[in-house]
């Protein structure tokens, strides 16, 4: 190489590091300056978030007498919850018959989320006199302690003599389980034993966010799929009745056709 090409070389090579420091100098600064308008993103989230937890309180406190008044309706209809929660996929692949049995019991269900929401919440169930236990009411709570971790507690079950649901580990799961294909489940009073991890408490995210707000949609399930089966079976002897008119037609025509083909033969 010519002493003329090594120095164009280098004085090319000089300009393409001068661009690599510029571009890096520019994407640091605009790295910077994403973070500052990150920071204002969430800066306002926290605030939508402060906001709208006003709005939930608000329309909590106005949803109680609906809440109660849905309830005293509720405890007209008899084996309403059991039903429900029978007809519920994921609830109900977590009972055994007997744990339907004891659920038969059931009066009443009533969900109640705390002051602030994001603390917690609390469920508690109101049972018959049965013979299973001695408890009219099961509770089960969820909130947050002192460190910000998410915990649990509930009601000590007091058995009755012999009854002790959790302790009995083959039963049989109900028909709803049975198609699901969930052999032998745990008893669903485990779960008020159950306290490994309040975070992420499926059962008790299931009834508060699915199951409460709007119970008569479970209960109704099957009687929404016999309507729907109705209609599937009205809509077959329609098609039918238009394919046996259809067959009809076509034997008139034929009919028809030949006595036209007779007439021109004679």
């Amino acid at each position: 190489m010519s002493a003329s090409a090594a120095k164009a070389s280098r004085k090319e090579n000089s300009n393409h590091d001068g661009a690599d420091e510029t571009s890096e100098k520019e994407q640091q600064e605009a790295i910077e300056h994403i973070d500052e308008v990150q920071n204002e993103i969430d800066r306002l989230n926290e605030q939508a978030s402060e906001e709208i937890l006003k709005v939930e309180q608000k329309y909590n406190k106005l949803r109680q007498p609906f809440f109660q008044k849905r309830s005293e309706l509720i405890a007209k209809i008899p084996n309403f919850w059991v039903t429900t929660f029978v007809n519920h996929p994921q609830v109900s692949a977590l009972l055994g018959e007997e744990d339907e049995e004891a659920l038969h019991y059931l009066s009443k269900v009533e969900v109640t989320e705390f002051e602030d929401i994001k603390s917690g919440y609390r469920i508690d169930f109101s049972f018959d006199e049965n013979p299973y236990f001695e408890n009219k009411v099961l509770s089960k709570e969820f909130n947050v302690n002192e460190g910000g971790d998410p915990v649990s507690k509930s009601t000590e079950i007091k058995w009755k003599a012999g009854k002790d649901l959790t302790k009995r580990t083959g039963q049989t799961a109900n028909k709803a389980g049975k198609k699901r294909q969930h052999e032998e489940p745990e008893s669903f009073f485990t779960w008020f034993t159950d306290h490994s991890d309040a975070g992420a408490d499926e059962l008790g995210e299931v009834i508060k966010d699915d199951i409460w707000p709007n119970p008569l949609q479970y209960y109704l399930v099957p009687d929404m799929e016999d309507e729907e089966g109705e209609d599937d079976e009205e809509e077959d002897e329609e098609g039918l009745e238009d394919i046996d008119e259809g067959e009809e037609e076509e034997g008139e025509d034929e009919d028809g056709e030949d006595g036209e083909d007779d007439g021109e033969d004679d």
